[in-house]
């Protein structure tokens, strides 16, 4: 409260609360130090200036930028409303991506890791976990079976029924190679529509571009699976048609086909017996659009699918902390459940070996070893986050009556000078935050009511 109070009397509090409004209510802002000048290059003549010199503190506030909505909630919104609209320019068009794309075969495939070992899973009314009769036990003693009915929320579910059956290495190792998985899936895909049709895989271009985007997702056992976009266009890329014989039921065959034959070989070590790791047997192939024929998505549920998952953080998954670790004591320190110390724990120990000292594990041992992008895209498949971010800053100069001048030339030099709040500014900037959110809410309530779009005589701009 003492903060609190501080802040509201201080001459600069109006100026730093629209700092704050700019940047979204950010939990963790960056403040820097310095200024720009934009001059006419031919006269030299200075068209714009700013200088933090007037601010209070001598800083500005920016965007932690931060995709996590454990770390930074306003800031996770933002890059989730990009992500949406990267993955729904590439089914839809938009964003530099004619709308012919529409017409083109695209897939919702969800890839799955194996089983590492039983756990307890979320189970339906009057559905226990795992029925098994004579309540049979593993060699340790432990029981088969579970005949509790387990909600979504229960600390159990994903939990193993036994610890000392799981097999922790076999899951650190997957998630080590589950790059390298994809990749290999990728390939396998585009190798199997080149043999469809008697094609050698080098001119399989000459015809067609197979495209991706996916996301990772830690499930429940804390285990990473992928949700992906695929979709085929003609060899100029999204611009043109597919070839006629490239329809959506041959990419869906090819998708199953390469599901069941990639896999990548895990280097030798006496310390385990895994030779090699590969996609588990669930695997979910979609439609999207046209080709759903009656059980397929919407462009607009993939996109939202897609940007729910790419924000979230180990405050709402399974995905362990949000920061590096540096051993093991703080391992078993952290205020995670016991699965999960015990997998960021075999990724500690295997750190250790020499073979497996390009794994890095230790350094990735806080997201239990996965050390890939949580979005990753082929390059055509559509926008870029950057080419996002420069739009956006672009209809902010508009906005404030900036005009693009090919004359001009900027000057500037930021230094940092801090980052984070004090309680009484976190407290604000979380109040701006929620306005925010609100006041985003009712506006896309009050779309809803009109259709999608608003009417001509609203007022609104």
């Amino acid at each position: 409260m003492r903060d609190l109070i501080r802040l509201a009397n201080d001459p600069g509090y109006q100026r730093w609360l629209e700092q704050m409004r700019d940047i979204g209510g950010c939990a963790h802002p960056v403040y820097l130090s310095g200024y720009s000048v934009t001059r006419d290059v031919s006269t030299g003549e200075i068209l714009v200036s700013y200088s933090t010199t007037d601010e209070p503190g001598d800083r500005l506030a920016v965007r932690c930028g931060n995709r996590r909505a454990s770390v930074c909630e306003p800031c996770s919104r933002l890059h989730a409303g990009d992500t949406y609209h990267l993955v729904r320019s590439g089914l839809s068009g938009g964003k530099s991506l004619p709308e012919q794309v529409r017409g083109h075969p695209r897939l919702f495939v969800t890839l799955t890791a194996p089983s590492f070992g039983p756990v307890h899973r979320a189970t339906g009314v009057g559905e226990v976990c795992r029925f098994r009769r004579g309540d049979p036990v593993c060699e340790h003693g432990e029981p088969l079976g579970c005949d509790l009915a387990h909600s979504d929320t229960d600390e159990l579910v994903g939990k193993p029924l036994c610890v000392a059956c799981y097999d922790y290495v076999g899951h650190v190792l997957w998630h080590a190679h589950g790059g390298r998985l994809w990749d290999r899936f990728t390939t396998a895909v585009r190798r199997h529509l080149a043999s469809s049709q008697g094609i050698p895989r080098s001119e399989l271009g000459d015809h067609l571009v197979v495209s991706f985007a996916k996301v990772a997702e830690y499930q429940k056992r804390a285990a990473v699976h992928f949700h992906a976009v695929v979709r085929i266009d003609g060899p100029g890329g999204p611009e043109s048609p597919p070839p006629d014989w490239a329809a959506a039921e041959l990419l869906t065959e090819a998708v199953h086909q390469a599901a069941r034959s990639s896999n990548v070989a895990v280097p030798e070590s006496d310390a385990y017996g895994l030779e090699r790791v590969g996609w588990g047997q669930q695997i979910d192939v979609r439609p999207i659009g046209e080709f759903a024929d009656g059980g397929g998505l919407s462009d607009e549920a993939v996109a939202g699918y897609v940007a729910k998952y790419v924000t979230k953080g180990a405050a709402d998954s399974a995905s362990g902390l949000d920061h590096h670790v540096h051993g093991l004591e703080e391992i078993q320190r952290a205020a995670v459940s016991s699965h999960l110390r015990a997998l960021m724990a075999t990724c500690w120990r295997l750190g250790a070996l020499p073979e497996l000292e390009p794994l890095r594990l230790r350094l990735w041992a806080h997201s239990l070893g996965y050390r890939g992008h949580i979005l990753t895209k082929s390059r055509r498949y559509s926008t870029t986050y950057s080419a996002l971010r420069a739009e956006r800053a672009d209809h902010k100069r508009r906005s404030a009556g900036v005009a693009d001048d090919p004359n001009a030339v900027k000057e500037s030099s930021w230094r940092f000078v801090g980052s984070g709040h004090t309680p009484g500014e976190a407290l604000m900037a979380r109040s701006i935050a929620n306005d925010i959110a609100r006041n985003r809410e009712e506006a896309r309530a009050a779309l809803a009511d009109y259709g999608g779009r608003w009417p001509d005589d609203a007022g609104w701009v």
